[in-house]
């Protein structure tokens, strides 16, 4: 059995990773309400760490952000079963068929596959945001001469621009009036001294 395909099927509730019982009966090959019987039977197998019923806020939360991987056809009153880790190694031996026990090897090895998944996961998001901390401190006194240059450019572009201006007009008056150069008086752009 593929644990890609059993790792779809496990989801999050109340902080724990579950199997509902309609994906369990399907991946058993039994029906879900065989599956749903053997567990009432054994009920004192199955404490609330290893199984317990969704309620029906939970279940309409699920079928409202989930693609279910299973077509449920289900009365709207009978809440799912979901186990845990623990219910679902349970299952094989209430089920107790050679089916259920390899089944339980296979969903095992995907609970035990997600484990390894977060861990990492968590390790890595850990170590970036050591490198973010680290990394911020070191360009935090890049930023403020960077801004000062970029500022600094501005106003020489500004500058460049006034000069260009005033060279542009001071040939047109030439051109089309026949003014002097001396007769215009433009405004000088201020100079502005900046240290560092």
């Amino acid at each position: 059995m593929h644990v890609q395909s059993i790792q779809n099927k496990i989801y999050e509730v109340r902080g724990q990773k579950v199997m509902l019982d309609f994906d369990l009966a399907d991946l058993y090959d039994v029906e879900t309400r065989v599956l749903n019987q053997a567990v009432k039977r054994n009920s004192d197998i199955f404490p609330e760490d290893f199984m317990f019923h969704l309620s029906q806020k939970e279940w309409e939360s699920m079928l409202s952000q989930t693609v279910m991987t299973y077509p449920v056809k289900r009365p709207k009153t009978a809440l799912p079963l979901a186990f845990t880790e623990h219910g679902v190694t349970m299952l094989a031996n209430v089920l107790k068929s050679k089916k259920s026990r390899q089944t339980s090897i296979s969903i095992v090895r995907a609970f035990i596959a997600l484990k390894q998944f977060a861990l990492n996961y968590r390790e890595i998001s850990d170590k970036l945001k050591e490198l973010e901390t680290k990394y911020n401190k070191q360009f935090n006194g890049v930023y403020e001469p960077i801004n000062f240059l970029l500022q600094k450019d501005k106003q020489e572009t500004g500058l460049r621009e006034c000069k260009q201006t005033r060279y542009q007009i001071e040939e047109i008056a030439k051109n089309k009036f026949a003014i002097n150069e001396s007769e215009i008086e433009f405004p000088q752009p201020k100079k502005t001294m900046h240290a560092f």
